[in-house]
């Protein structure tokens, strides 16, 4: 997690939950400060992403010293929200430079060298997340917990719904300003009602879910996990994302698609 106001990196763990902090790193952001919307605008976005790759240094130039792990920025929040530009990465220094000024990149995360590859041994690509927000907040862990507590029931209503093949409770479940790829709420039910008329039955289970809340969007929370999908026509295995929010004090998803 990038705490951008201190130039910091936190990483933390899963234990049982609750984050537990293994490290900090000092960081260089972009010259212009945060919330990047433009391609060429040298901010760094706020946002949740995640780790995409693992560019070893014999592939780069000595600019990007002990290597660079990009993110998928512009992430299916940004492109919600116009937001362009690509290329921002988490990357080391040149040899001959230990560190930089706190705001002095192109919108990248940059790190000292050593301390890129220290974080390098924890990161998973695909799977660790990376949170970039003005602060670190630290909320009330009972109020957390019920809330967590809370989506997790609506994702189980909607794992349920979607089993029973029941699609009117199913669709429900997404909002009127539900997008997923080259797909809107409309496209997306119609597909839906002529999938689930075609089967005879649906099995679907759900595994190692996350859910993370969107910086400065109080009620958006990204939601990833291993989705086991079975069916008299189809079974795949796929990690799926969702964005959920509440509407009128209810969760409900904005968007869905392949993480």
């Amino acid at each position: 997690m990038v705490d951008s106001r201190r130039s910091r990196l936190y990483v933390y763990a899963n234990d049982g939950g609750r984050p537990r902090l293994v490290a900090d790193y000092y960081v260089t952001l972009g010259k212009n400060g945060t919330e990047k919307t433009r391609e060429g605008d040298q901010k760094t976005p706020i946002g949740v992403y995640h780790v995409t790759a693992n560019l070893p240094r014999k592939k780069l130039t000595d600019f990007y010293g002990a290597g660079a792990f990009p993110i998928n920025y512009p992430n299916e929040w940004d492109r919600r929200q116009g937001r362009n530009g690509h290329g921002i990465w988490l990357h080391g220094v040149p040899s001959d430079v230990y560190s930089r000024p706190p705001r002095a990149s192109d919108g990248c995360i940059v790190l000292a060298n050593a301390d890129l590859v220290a974080l390098g041994r924890q990161l998973q690509i695909g799977l660790t997340p990376v949170i970039i927000a003005d602060e670190i907040e630290w909320s009330d862990a009972a109020a957390l917990q019920a809330e967590r507590a809370s989506l997790a029931a609506e994702l189980e209503h909607w794992r349920a719904d979607w089993q029973s093949r029941d699609t009117e409770r199913y669709l429900a479940h997404y909002s009127e300003h539900f997008a997923a790829p080259g797909q809107n709420y409309s496209s997306w039910a119609e597909h839906k009602r002529k999938v689930s008329a075609a089967r005879n039955w649906i099995k679907v289970n759900l595994g190692r879910v996350t859910m993370v809340r969107y910086p400065r969007e109080r009620d958006v929370v990204v939601v990833t996990f291993d989705q086991d999908y079975r069916s008299d026509g189809l079974s795949n295995l796929m990690k799926k994302r969702q964005y959920w929010a509440k509407e009128a004090e209810r969760w409900k998803i904005i968007y869905e698609g392949p993480a």
